[in-house]
């Protein structure tokens, strides 16, 4: 499976992103894709995730009531939308997928095999 995130930007606080992952090769239902980002001198850290073939969703504390994960199977895309950004939510954002991963490890980076490029949201006044 390769993927490709895109969508970053450079937004004002308050204002909302959709980012996209985007997956070719392999059978992408049978997926977890997760969606993690890493800011300046920190360490990666998971935002999101969903799996594909039942629409169950997992977030940080963090978003949870911000951003919404989403799953387009047929078109092999999947989305993170981001409302009320926060100066704290800049960062790269990645996506990630992983056939294997079991729940209680959808939020450790490890649990994934594949990683789409980054991209960067920007979130300042």
């Amino acid at each position: 499976v390769q993927l490709q995130a895109s969508g970053g930007g450079l937004v004002q606080p308050g204002d909302s992103l959709r980012l996209s992952c985007a997956a070719s090769g392999g059978t992408f239902s049978n997926y977890v894709v997760g969606w993690f980002r890493q800011a300046p001198g920190k360490g990666r850290e998971f935002v999101a995730a969903i799996r594909l073939s039942s629409s169950n969703t997992y977030y940080a504390d963090s978003v949870k009531g911000r951003f919404t994960t989403s799953r387009d199977n047929a078109k092999k895309y999947v989305y993170l939308q981001m409302n009320s950004l926060k100066p704290e939510d800049a960062a790269v954002y990645y996506c990630a997928a992983s056939r294997t991963i079991i729940l209680s490890n959808i939020a450790n980076e490890y649990g994934y095999n594949y990683w789409g490029q980054g991209t960067l949201v920007t979130v300042s006044s």
